[in-house]
C-alpha cells in the first residue's frame, strides 16, 4: 500500500494528512495518478501547478510508480 503524503491546499481538499492507495489501485505513473486524483478530487483541478513528487525528487508525467515508493502532492507555494 502507498501512503500519498499531502502538503497545504490538497490536504484541505483531500480532507487529511495523506492518502492510501491500495497495490490494486496504484496508477502505473504520475500522469495517471494526477488524472485519478483529479476525478475523484475536483478542488484539485483548481491547483494550476501542482507538483508530484515521488522518492523526494519532483517527477514528471511519465514517472514510474512502483509500490515501495514515496509519493507527495505538492502544490506551488508562496511566501516571502
Amino acid at each position: 500500500m502507498n501512503d500519498i503524503l499531502l502538503f497545504g491546499v490538497t490536504r484541505e481538499i483531500i480532507g487529511g494528512v495523506t492518502l492510501s492507495l491500495s497495490e490494486e489501485t496504484l496508477p502505473e505513473n504520475v500522469g495517471e495518478l494526477k488524472r485519478i486524483l483529479m476525478e475523484r478530487y475536483p478542488g484539485l483541478r483548481n491547483i494550476t501547478s501542482l507538483k508530484v513528487a515521488v522518492n523526494n525528487e519532483f517527477a514528471g508525467e511519465d514517472t514510474v510508480i512502483r509500490p515501495q515508493d514515496e509519493i507527495a502532492l505538492i502544490p506551488p507555494v508562496s511566501g516571502g
